[in-house]
């Protein structure tokens, strides 16, 4: 894949992001933004499999995310942001440690960096334990990955676009 294609690509996954994510606070107000979120849009990390391009396009669409919601925390556009491009860069690297065709250690990627990162900004936000908030961050994430992200990972497997995205990314 030459650079402008793999530009366009993280482009596209970056709108997408930002676009599933307004779509479904709009149809779910807040679903997107308490401690336990269901952020359907984090199903779109499994890409970070296949391209290293998805890392910089999420990451991007994450931060345009949470810079232009105005129920975002300002902090969450920096930590939140962080633990998007640290879970897919660690997706990346891990893709191939798979059970029976499925990566599910990227897949606690998500779960891991966000619990941490996440849970630690809300307990300075609006107090609680770390840990309690640590795991509603890391629920809700393992919610989308473990459902939504298993089914768009056995799709792209399924229709072959997992080989074309992984041999278009060299």
């Amino acid at each position: 894949m030459n650079s402008s294609r793999k530009i366009a690509y993280a482009g596209l996954l970056g709108a997408l992001y930002v676009v599933l994510t307004y779509a479904q606070q709009f149809l779910f107000p807040e679903s997107t933004s308490f401690a336990i979120q269901f952020r359907a849009s984090e199903a779109l990390t499994v890409m970070a499999f296949y391209s290293p391009s998805a890392i910089w396009g999420l990451t991007v669409g994450c931060f345009l995310f949470n810079i232009s919601n105005a129920g975002a925390l300002p902090l969450d556009w920096l930590v939140g942001t962080l633990a998007t491009f640290l879970a897919t860069g660690a997706m990346y690297l891990t893709r191939k440690v798979a059970i029976k065709n499925i990566p599910f250690l990227g897949l606690l990627m998500p779960a891991i960096f966000n619990a941490l990162l996440v849970g630690w900004e809300l307990t300075f936000y609006i107090g609680g334990g770390f840990w309690i908030n640590a795991l509603y961050v890391a629920l809700g994430e393992l919610g989308v990955l473990l459902t939504l992200g298993v089914i768009l990972h056995v799709v792209m497997i399924q229709r072959g676009l997992d080989k074309k995205l992984s041999a278009s990314a060299r």
